[in-house]
């Protein structure tokens, strides 16, 4: 009798638990699909520093400098700044004959915020945005000038639109869809009801005082832009998306680095939910901090490629087992429900899609689906200490 209520219980609470994700995306999804403000132009220009921090990225870092520098934007109006981190003697030679600013630092744990922090204790205080890029990114000719106008609109706060550079490899289109899918619900969908953007940790803009402020309590190994996507939120401010605003991003091309990453992506959504989770409902109850809930929400939710397999694999067994005699008087779930769940986030992923993806190639590449959903499961069994070492996603197209 313990046994059976034992596992009602926990058949009653992966339904919900699994239920509730599958209708948060679907209802984002849709969402995203909604009109947003038009912004209009106020003409104010604004100077820029253009953080590149960088660890041991020399494959890509010249390509990237020199991309950097062809924006359609006044030249004396955006300094590029590379905070180059153990990178090679020859790549810095390079570096210096582009009419960039090189900031080379060394720690014993190379984090992130660590490089974005030193850099701004060097550089001076003239700047009015911070943007931040990853070292391989890559902006269209007017990326800075559309982050410009959102601020000529009021907002001190914006994240624009990342998508794949590559799609050579499948595990490189699912990433490049797992990134659109990500941008429909998190950042177009929220923005479209008029919740905050998410942050992505690159192709993302600041007040330039106000992020210096803000990064120097930011001390994470792992995951610094959801710290301080999570403070920004529970303080109230508002985070603008930008759809329009292009910046292309390299996407894992192997199973192992598609492992890594996921890997610290758990670590880093697991640590910050446990220590904003009180601070969370606590806002929501005090100031009805509906962000800030949101986010401190979006830490626990199943990833949606787990949700996906979770739910199918769900349906298969619990089928099994209302059609056994053995079983059926155990369980209280019906498979139909499962399927329901199933069905659910696969509307949600497609309608969240893009439809550019809609072709042969994503197709060939929904055969390692299988793959990838497996390195997501081993994942969450090896997070343990994930969060407090450098994870290193290596670049090189």
């Amino acid at each position: 009798m313990i046994i059976k209520t034992i596992i009602n219980i926990t058949e009653v609470f992966l339904l919900l638990y699994l239920g509730h994700a599958a209708i948060y995306y679907l209802f984002f999804a849709i969402a995203s699909k909604l009109p947003h403000n038009k912004r209009s132009i106020n003409g104010k220009f604004r100077k820029f520093a253009v953080l590149i921090p960088g660890y041991k990225e020399d494959a890509v870092i010249i390509d990237v400098a020199k991309e950097a520098l062809n924006q359609k934007y006044p030249k004396e109006l955006y300094d590029v700044i590379i905070i180059a981190d153990s990178f090679k003697e020859s790549t810095i030679e390079q570096l210096k004959t582009l009419p960039v600013k090189i900031i080379e630092v060394s720690f014993d744990v190379s984090t992130k915020s660590k490089a974005l922090n030193r850099a701004m204790t060097i550089i001076s205080d003239q700047y009015d945005i911070a943007l931040v890029l990853d070292a391989d990114n890559i902006m269209e000719d007017d990326f800075l000038t559309k982050i410009n106008i959102a601020f000529d609109n009021g907002y001190s706060i914006v994240q624009g639109h990342r998508v794949a550079k590559n799609t050579n490899t499948s595990f490189a289109v699912l990433d490049a869809i797992s990134e659109e899918i990500n941008n429909s619900i998190f950042r177009k969908g929220h923005r479209a009801i008029g919740l905050s953007s998410a942050l992505i940790g690159s192709g993302m803009a600041f007040d330039y005082h106000f992020f210096k402020e803000r990064m120097s309590s930011i001390k994470a190994v792992g995951g610094f832009d959801k710290e301080l996507e999570l403070t920004l939120l529970r303080e109230g401010h508002k985070i603008e998306y930008l759809d329009d605003a292009i910046i292309y991003d390299e996407k894992v091309q192997k199973a192992e680095v598609f492992a890594n990453q996921r890997k610290r992506w758990l670590s880093a959504q697991l640590v910050y939910f446990r220590k904003f989770f009180f601070s969370g409902i606590y806002h929501l109850i005090k100031s009805l901090n509906i962000d800030f809930f949101d986010k401190v929400y979006q830490m626990v939710s199943p990833p949606r490629i787990m949700l996906l397999g979770s739910s199918f694999f769900l349906f298969i067994l619990f089928y099994l087992l209302n059609m056994s005699a053995t079983f059926s008087n155990i369980i209280i779930t019906s498979s139909h429900y499962w399927f329901g769940v199933f069905i659910i986030t696969s509307i949600a992923l497609l309608t969240a899609t893009p439809a550019k993806f809609w072709n042969n190639k994503t197709l060939k590449a929904m055969g390692s689906l299988p793959r990838a959903v497996l390195i997501m499961y081993k994942a969450i069994f090896r997070l343990k200490g994930a969060n407090k070492k450098f994870i290193h996603t290596q670049h090189g197209t």
